[in-house]
Order: C-alpha cells, then sequence, then structure tokens
C-alpha cells in the first residue's frame, strides 16, 4: 500500500513538474476543416487547439464584442474589414508566413486589406444557384438570371440561404445595382423584388442542411455558396450550378489574429501552416470550398482530381460584375431587418 502512495506522489510530482502544452483557440465557421488538420497541427507543435464554429459573421463578431479571447477568426470580406476599422485585429507579421508564396496572386491584395497586412486567404468563392437538369430548363436560368426565383413555374421547388446580405444580393443585381449601394430607393426596390420573391415561389429559407436536402433533391433550385454546391455536385450527379451573367458575390474567408489573442506567435505559426500545400490539399479535398493555394487547386482540378469538371469548383474571375462586399456601419441593422420582414410575410 506504501508503495503505490509513493507511485502515485511520485506521478503527481512528474505532472506537475511537466510544462502545460500551449493552447491556441481557432474560431471558424461550422464544417469548414479537415479534423485531421487540427490534429496534424496539434502533433506537429506538440500543442492543444481549442476549436469553437459559428455559423455567420453576426455571431462570430458578438462573440468578440463580448470579451471572448481566440488567437484565429476566419471571417469574410466585408467583416475583415469592420474588425480592421475597429481595432479588433492586429497586423500580422508577414515574414512569419514564409508559405504565402504559395498562394495565388489573384487572391491577395484584396480590397478589404490591400497588401494583406491584416489577413490571409482561407478559402473563397461565389454564390450562385444549384438547379437539378433533369427539371429546371437551362434556357430559363440564362434569359432570367436571378429573377427565375420569381418564376411561378417553381413555386414550392426553391431554397435561399438564409443570409439578409446575400438575398439583397440577388435583388440588387436582378435590378441593374450594386451589391453595396446605400441608396434608399434601391433598398427599397430590392425589398420589393424579394417580397414578390416571396409571394410567387415561396422559397424555404435554410441553413447547411440545404446540402444534404439538395443532395437528396428535395427541391429544384437553391441559392448557395460556390463550395456547398461544388459538394453537391460531387454527390449528386443530377444536379448542376448556374452563376447569372448579372453579376453575384465574389467573397473570401480569411484567418485574422484578434488584438486580444493570447498567443499570436502560436496564431502565426497556424496560418503558416494552412497555407502548406500538403495540408491545403486535404483541407480542400474535405470541405470542398476553393483553396487559393495554387498546387492545392490545381490537384483537385485536374484529371484524376476530386473536383474535375465540377463547375462551382473554379469561381469565375473575369466578370466585371461580380462585387466584393464592403462593410456599411449604416446597413448594418438596415437589411437584416428588412429581410426579417420578408420571411415573415
Amino acid at each position: 500500500m506504501k508503495k503505490i502512495l509513493i507511485l502515485f506522489l511520485l506521478i503527481g510530482t512528474l505532472s506537475a513538474c511537466t510544462p502545460a502544452k500551449k493552447t491556441l483557440k481557432v474560431f471558424n465557421w461550422g464544417e469548414y476543416i479537415d479534423a485531421t488538420v487540427i490534429a496534424d497541427f496539434e502533433k506537429e507543435y506538440n500543442v492543444r487547439v481549442i476549436y469553437d464554429t459559428y455559423d455567420s459573421n453576426e455571431l462570430m463578431y458578438t462573440k468578440l464584442q463580448s470579451g471572448e479571447k481566440y488567437d484565429i477568426l476566419v471571417p469574410t470580406d466585408h467583416m475583415v474589414e469592420r474588425l480592421i476599422a475597429e481595432g479588433k485585429i492586429q497586423k500580422i507579421d508577414l515574414t512569419k508566413i514564409t508559405n504565402l508564396k504559395n498562394v495565388d496572386s489573384g487572391m491577395l491584395n484584396r480590397p478589404f486589406d490591400p497588401n494583406n497586412q491584416y489577413s490571409v486567404p482561407y478559402f473563397y468563392g461565389n454564390i450562385g444557384i444549384i438547379f437539378n437538369k433533369n427539371v429546371v430548363d437551362v434556357a430559363d436560368l440564362e434569359a432570367q438570371g436571378w429573377d427565375v426565383l420569381r418564376d411561378v413555374k417553381y413555386k414550392d421547388r426553391v431554397y435561399v440561404y438564409d443570409s439578409a446580405r446575400d438575398a439583397f444580393m440577388m435583388a440588387y443585381k436582378s435590378l441593374g445595382y450594386s451589391i453595396n449601394t446605400t441608396n434608399t430607393a434601391q433598398i427599397e426596390e430590392a425589398f420589393t423584388w424579394l417580397q414578390d420573391m416571396d409571394d410567387k415561389t415561396n422559397p424555404v429559407y435554410i441553413d447547411e442542411t440545404l446540402i444534404d436536402n439538395m443532395i437528396n433533391g428535395e427541391k429544384d433550385l437553391a441559392v448557395d455558396f460556390s463550395g456547398d454546391a461544388a459538394y453537391v455536385l460531387s454527390e449528386n450527379p443530377d444536379m448542376d450550378f448556374f452563376v447569372p451573367s448579372e453579376g453575384t458575390n465574389l467573397w473570401t474567408d480569411s484567418m485574422v489574429i484578434p488584438t486580444n489573442s493570447q498567443n499570436v506567435d502560436l496564431a502565426h505559426k497556424w496560418i503558416n501552416f494552412m497555407l502548406r500545400d500538403d495540408v491545403a490539399l486535404k483541407n480542400t479535398e474535405y470541405v470542398g470550398y476553393t483553396s487559393p493555394i495554387v498546387s492545392a487547386f490545381e490537384a483537385v482540378t485536374s484529371a484524376d482530381g476530386v473536383y474535375f469538371n465540377n463547375p462551382a469548383y473554379a469561381p469565375r474571375l473575369d466578370n466585371p460584375l461580380d462585387e466584393v462586399h464592403a462593410y456599411s456601419p449604416e446597413l448594418v441593422s438596415i437589411l437584416p431587418d428588412k429581410w426579417t420582414r420578408v420571411k415573415a410575410d
């Protein structure tokens, strides 16, 4: 008994002498990373990763506002711009991000963060329409663009991803306006367009469950992100992806370091790790969103790649009508309030 007691005391003493592992706190979108990537990082750097998720930029912002401390966030472009303006994220030491050389130059120096002083791209994409090739007439899509969502022919056959900003984007583009308009008359016209869509096709406003539902063919049209569409197309050959010529939102989700980060050096290591060729390839194969890493993009779109000939995986970059959402303080509450009214009608 004494020997056992001495053994436990010895183990306790050794444990107390063993330094605790450093901890990295990451706050990212749900279903937006290959879990083995996290495990690989923990093993390589002998650290622990606490990984939390959110389903909107607004939720992430609210959590940050509450005083919660994270080392890595992955906001979308307009939110990056807001966080910079409010001093909530810090400049990145790019000398520590040696794998930045792997990033497609077209994904650097974006309007929301020139010179990438505060952010490094994680995934990018656009927004379009997933459609059932056996039901939806492609001629309707080409002729009507976003207006196909108001075609009574497709009543009760439509999903729309539940996002105020993206819903108004569809309406603005259909009406020929910029997605960054602050013109009151144009906003009201877009609001009316969305109300008309709600009346004519009775869409179901939905979250990430849209992916599995479209794989199962539960609707014939769905407005969603290109990365979700890429996965749907890979699982259901009856589905295709269309982006209206009137324009869409070209977005980037980027890695940033909050000003209240408790482990800045490890945060830099995480960013650099995620930009590594092999890590980026594993991650994009699993997630389905478009990698800004050249080698990973080329691998998955090659003849033997998992997203070969998948139109949703490679968002167009040559349409001048495609825009990046800008941060607009005056619209922070206006669009969500109007979107709530559309859904309540």
